[in-house]
């Protein structure tokens, strides 16, 4: 069995395994606040990797599979303890931050969501989803912090559901090679962009559906700025960094004209330097 300090090494290995960038970032924060960051990123991979199955699971086979994480995940939180190291640095974190309970039972609610659909109607449909898979995060993250009045929730869940909004976007693609489509359905029609889905080629529908698409996710990030003044210093340079991250994904996805279908788009290492400089130098 590890120990509790073993189990954070963990943590921070499946975090910079996975995530560089957010890994990168963290260093913004003291040693204290960033092994929790850690913890609850692992969590958040745990719990995605466990709905994910592998290429041939069965939609049945994911379910389950989510199911019994969950299931362990709320055995172990009950007891507050865990033998497994993702959930007993994870399990920590929730204790000595007081966070609810409730937190964790919004996110699981959409991953099986995700699971159920591959398609989201409106603005407001998905806006259900997102409200569990990023705004409730963007909460979660902001009690390890260190908030200094209620009136930042808000904005902590904005800024949740702009990052979410900007993989939607970004990673179109992949997601449709999963037989997902994140963007609402009524949107991409209004544009007529469902032929550019189809044919996964850019046209002009589909530039004005992500020109759409990126001005409203600006407009979210924006409103999250408001947030800032309620973190002390170290959690408003750190969410500074990630605002800044996230957002230079749309900046690259207009530069090269709004085709995600033939250009990946990616922070480089010199692009995430510049991030981690810029975030330091922040002032609220």
């Amino acid at each position: 069995m590890v120990t509790l300090e073993e189990s954070y090494d963990v943590c921070e290995k499946i975090s910079k395994r996975f995530d560089k960038g957010y890994s990168f970032l963290s260093r913004l924060l003291p040693n204290e606040k960033r092994r929790h960051i850690y913890a609850l990123f692992a969590l958040h991979r745990s719990a995605a990797e466990a709905s994910g199955g592998s290429p041939s699971s069965s939609s049945e086979e994911r379910t389950e599979s989510l199911e019994s994480f969950a299931e362990r995940f709320f055995t172990d939180l009950g007891t507050g303890l865990s033998e497994e190291a993702v959930l007993m640095a994870a399990i920590d974190t929730i204790i000595k931050f007081d966070i609810p309970k409730e937190y964790f039972g919004q996110f699981l609610n959409s991953m099986r969501m995700d699971l159920e659909r591959s398609s989201y109607g409106d603005f407001s449909e998905l806006s259900r989803y997102m409200d569990g898979s990023a705004g409730v995060v963007g909460e979660i993250v902001q009690r390890v912090l260190g908030v200094s009045s209620g009136l930042a929730v808000e904005n902590a869940r904005e800024l949740g559901i702009a990052i979410q909004l900007t993989h939607f976007i970004r990673d179109i693609p992949s997601d449709l090679d999963r037989q997902k489509v994140y963007l609402p359905q009524d949107e991409i029609e209004g544009f007529g962009a469902a032929q550019a889905f189809e044919d996964r080629a850019s046209n002009e529908g589909f530039r004005e559906l992500l020109k759409f698409e990126i001005a409203r996710t600006r407009e979210l990030y924006e409103r999250s700025k408001e947030g800032d003044k309620y973190l002390d210093q170290s959690g408003a340079k750190f969410v500074s960094g990630i605002r800044t991250m996230n957002s230079q994904i749309l900046d690259r996805i207009e530069s090269v004209g709004y085709d995600v279908f033939n250009s990946r788009v990616r922070m480089s290492a010199i692009r995430s330097l510049s991030v981690f400089a810029g975030a330091r130098l922040h002032r609220r």
